[in-house]
């Protein structure tokens, strides 16, 4: 069906998300111990924004890799994957 390797753009959402989980972490424990409001909202501006990332790399890497093998075998249900990512859904 799709190959089943880590492609550059798998490594680099991996990375960014991980730095998400970091960051959200922190977030947590600054709510925890009741830090200024808006110190805890540019960590979660900065969280939306890896999570922006991780969302972008693997939609190029689907493009790029996964995308042409997956028209010719299911075209009606690859399109509607795109509808969804885009939503766009119907």
């Amino acid at each position: 069906m799709h190959e089943h390797h880590t492609s550059v753009n798998k490594k680099k959402a991996g990375k960014s998300l991980n730095q998400a989980m970091g960051i959200l972490n922190k977030v947590a424990i600054m709510i925890e111990e009741d830090k200024y409001c808006p110190d805890i909202i540019q960590q979660v501006d900065a969280v939306v924004g890896l999570l922006t990332r991780v969302k972008k790399e693997l939609l190029v890497g689907h493009l790029n890799h996964c995308l042409e093998s997956r028209l010719t075998t299911d075209r009606a249900k690859t399109i509607d994957e795109l509808f969804k990512i885009y939503n766009l859904s119907k």
